[in-house]
């Protein structure tokens, strides 16, 4: 009899956290129906609403009226970063970002470079931490409206010196945009922000919801076509049974985030000791110290990243890659890119509220056979 599959990739999306199948369930039967309206049944669903946004607020530490629900993480960072800059137009169109964006801020800079507007980006260490000296000089420039900066990078897991980044920006009056997806329900948030964003899948609530915070005095204006849903700053239709479920376990995984943390930053020191040790020419990336407790990302010499992945696959371990080495791309990922680290053989692993210490031995005990076995096929032996 096999094994049973061992799910080891978080950071993408965290399973279905069992408040969030509750209240999901729920609100399936009770909030179907629009909020905007005034009959009976849409006042209940306004209600929910209400209420999901007045708890996804207080967990946050912040206003209700500053929290807009959307239809996932990359419509946030993308309202965030496009809205932002169309907020302070008369101030400048220069963009300032991180290397190591998530690619959702990056596409938005994109368009915002293909739109006539300027994007300047800020290099890391080698560790993937800020440059914070390049980021000061770089936002104190003339003609910036606004900067962006990941709370802590989603691939190497290094968390980024977001309330000095954000210091820097105040002395220059420059708002400053947090992708918070991999801190939101595991780390406090952090201060120094004009807008943040998150997504509900992150911490375990359902795909689908995204978290967009506005602070107040902040200029921004939508991007988007004029709607007078979520005070108009993201269009359409909110899908309220998941927005009421991604509520409901953002609550929940913040209440138990720091016992969480506790739990699972060991096994991830465990598997950067044991890989480092046990697995010849491999380096392990990201902050050893400062950086997020359930990730961690290594790269492999001589092994295929895309192979490795489906070799660990059939093994029944779920795992994600930023390797150079994948037939989709043909690049390494930019973040690795960005710190100079090893991208072949990339693997992330990623820790959740249901992944136990045996599953990550088990891991461990399989991984150098499986890099190994890749090798020998490759006429790489000897190592």
């Amino acid at each position: 009899m096999s094994a049973p599959p061992v799910y080891l990739d978080a950071a993408t999306a965290a399973p279905l956290h069992p408040v969030a199948r509750q209240a999901l369930l729920a609100a399936l039967d009770d909030g179907w129906a629009d909020p905007a309206k005034l009959y009976a049944r849409a006042r209940r669903a306004r209600q929910l609403l209400d209420a999901a946004r007045e708890a996804t607020a207080q967990t946050l530490g912040v206003r209700p009226d500053e929290l807009s629900f959307t239809p996932g993480g990359t419509a946030a960072a993308h309202s965030a970063v496009l809205g932002g800059l169309a907020g302070r137009r008369r101030a400048g169109d220069t963009l300032v970002h991180s290397a190591i964006e998530h690619s959702a801020v990056l596409h938005a800079a994109q368009r915002h470079v293909a739109d006539g507007g300027t994007a300047v980006s800020v290099p890391v260490d080698r560790l993937g931490r800020l440059d914070r000296e390049a980021w000061s000089a770089a936002v104190a420039a003339p003609g910036v409206a606004v900067a962006a900066l990941i709370a802590a990078s989603h691939e190497v897991g290094t968390v980024q010196p977001v309330a000095e980044a954000g210091a820097a920006c105040a002395a220059a009056g420059v708002p400053l945009a947090v992708d918070a997806a991999q801190v939101v329900g595991r780390l406090p948030v952090p201060a120094g922000w004009s807008i943040l964003t998150a997504s509900a899948h992150k911490w375990g609530g359902p795909p689908g919801v995204g978290l967009l915070v506005v602070r107040k005095g902040t200029r921004w204006e939508s991007p988007w076509p004029a709607d007078e849903r979520e005070a108009g700053r993201t269009p359409g239709v909110v899908n309220l049974p998941a927005v009421v479920a991604a509520a409901a376990s953002l609550r929940a995984v913040a209440a138990d985030a720091a016992a969480e943390a506790a739990r699972l930053a060991p096994l991830v020191d465990l598997i950067r000791a044991r890989v480092a040790a046990e697995v010849p020419d491999v380096e392990v990336v990201g902050d050893p110290a400062d950086r997020l407790p359930h990730l961690v990302t290594f790269s492999c010499l001589y092994v295929d990243g895309e192979a490795l992945l489906h070799a660990l696959d059939r093994r029944g371990f779920a795992v994600s890659s930023g390797s150079s080495c994948t037939s989709s791309t043909l690049r390494p990922s930019h973040v690795l890119e960005a710190m100079g680290v090893l991208s072949h053989g990339n693997v992330r692993v990623s820790l959740h509220r249901e992944t136990t210490a045996a599953e990550v031995d088990r891991f461990l005990a399989e991984l150098p056979q499986v890099i190994a076995g890749l090798r020998a096929e490759a006429g790489v032996v000897g190592l």
